[in-house]
Parts: structure tokens; C-alpha cells; sequence
């Protein structure tokens, strides 16, 4: 029985459509994300003096404190644009994959 109903979801057209968006999606975000760090990481590799300059001539905060933390922030960022479509689209389409199941 189990067997049987894996097949019935593998098979179903939304069920397929869930997979591919998801998939496409989810690896959309990670190549923004890995390019925002490593962007940051090869300017502190390469060009440290412009993250090391400070951010007034009477502080010793750097400019590459803030550039660290919006890219923490851009991280939360992303995760709540995958939130909010995985609350919506996706959702939505397990909901439908669910129903087909139950009907069949």
C-alpha cells in the first residue's frame, strides 16, 4: 500500500511541479547568498585595507563591521523570502498533492 502511494505522489503533475520550483528556487537563493559571502570574503583576502579603514578618524569601529552584519542581515533576508513562498506557493501545492491522494 505504501509503495502504491509513494508512486501516486511521485506520478502526480503537482507534485512535480512542487519539486522542480522548490529545487530551482532554493538553489537561486544559495547562488545569491554564496556570492554576497564569498564577495565578502575575497575583499578580506584581497583588499583588506578597505574593509580595515574606520568608519570616522575617532572611532575604531571598521567599515568591515557593518559590511559583516549586513551580510548576516541579507542572510535573515533570504530566509524570510523562502519563508513567505514556501508559506504561499508552495503550500499550496502540497495542499492540492494531499487532496489528490486522499481522492484517489
Amino acid at each position: 500500500m505504501q509503495k502504491e502511494m509513494v508512486e501516486k505522489i511521485k506520478n502526480d503533475p503537482n507534485y512535480q511541479e512542487l519539486v522542480s520550483k522548490r529545487s530551482s528556487f532554493s538553489i537561486k537563493l544559495t547562488i545569491i547568498m554564496l556570492v554576497v559571502y564569498f564577495a565578502f570574503i575575497l575583499t578580506i583576502a584581497f583588499e583588506p585595507s578597505l574593509l580595515g579603514t574606520p568608519l570616522s578618524s575617532d572611532t575604531v569601529t571598521t567599515v568591515g563591521i557593518p559590511v559583516g552584519m549586513a551580510v548576516i542581515f541579507f542572510a535573515f533576508i533570504l530566509t524570510g523570502i523562502y519563508t513567505k513562498r514556501a508559506n504561499g506557493e508552495f503550500d499550496d501545492l502540497n495542499n492540492k498533492i494531499k487532496e489528490s491522494v486522499r481522492e484517489k
